[in-house]
């Protein structure tokens, strides 16, 4: 077997390969592999996983996200609706005589 330093990157022929990617078994160099989840793994591979995974999530995966979409739109439409009702319940003569009166 030949060593790593020997070896060329697959799409860039003039630099060295640092690394291997244990997926579809070619050299390349740094430019071209990153780190995923612990693996080191070349573009393409690492664009394979990432869509073998959005897939697997599936139908599911997306109503969750939906619905925990939902909700926080609710959740945040309430904290606004009750402190804009907070604000009128308030007493104009909690505001009378103060610095708004100078304008």
């Amino acid at each position: 077997m030949t060593s790593l330093a020997a070896r060329r990157c697959l799409r860039h022929r003039q630099r060295e390969a640092v690394a291997m990617c244990p997926e579809c078994g070619h050299y390349y160099c740094r430019e071209c592999i990153s780190e995923h989840e612990g693996r080191i793994l070349c573009t393409r591979c690492l664009n394979v996983s990432a869509l073998s995974e959005v897939k697997a999530r599936g139908l599911a995966g997306r109503t969750v996200d939906l619905l925990s979409g939902s909700l926080g739109l609710l959740f945040l439409w309430m904290v606004f609706y009750y402190f804009g009702k907070f604000l009128l319940a308030l007493p104009s003569s909690f505001h009378e005589g103060t610095l708004w009166s100078a304008f």
